[in-house]
């Protein structure tokens, strides 16, 4: 059994991926914050200078081909979707690979609504139009992008 099979139910699973998070980024000497309880949009803030980053992290340990499936779309439970106005970037974990990529929320969630997209941090995509996230793998950069820079990227 893989480790992250272990857990009991998917939200445990989910709190382990947000402290992998947490714990990535202050390695790299962001100062972290967590909102207290689930009525917030976004998991985890993250301080940079004057900056206030909303991150909403997702995981992704189902492969589908040469690569792994991401959602980005609420727990089923939830009645609404994601705005630009609760989240700024997400951070998806492909946990198999132990790879992450950190996308801004105006990417996703822009002109062109995704609710998920494919990942390929083992083998590249046949398809060009597929490497439109490899950009973003390991871009722990965008930690330190204001919000209005971060909303650019999605125009």
């Amino acid at each position: 059994m893989k480790p992250w099979e272990r857990f009991g139910s998917l939200k445990e699973r989910g709190e382990w991926v947000e402290l992998r998070f947490m714990a990535e980024a202050a390695g790299r000497l962001f100062a972290v914050c967590k909102p207290w309880g689930d009525c917030r949009a976004y998991d985890v803030g993250i301080e940079h200078g004057s900056n206030f980053l909303r991150v909403q992290v997702k995981s992704a340990t189902c492969r589908k081909g040469c690569g792994y499936w991401c959602g980005f779309t609420p727990h089923w439970g939830k009645k609404q979707d994601y705005s630009l106005k609760q989240i700024d970037l997400f951070a998806a974990y492909v946990i198999p690979v132990d790879v992450w990529y950190l996308i801004p929320a105006s990417v996703m969630l822009g002109a062109r609504r995704r609710k998920g997209t494919m990942l390929y941090p083992v083998v590249l995509p046949v398809r060009k139009n597929s490497f439109r996230y490899e950009c973003y793998r390991e871009a722990w950069r965008m930690l330190t992008k204001s919000r209005s820079e971060l909303a650019r990227y999605g125009r």
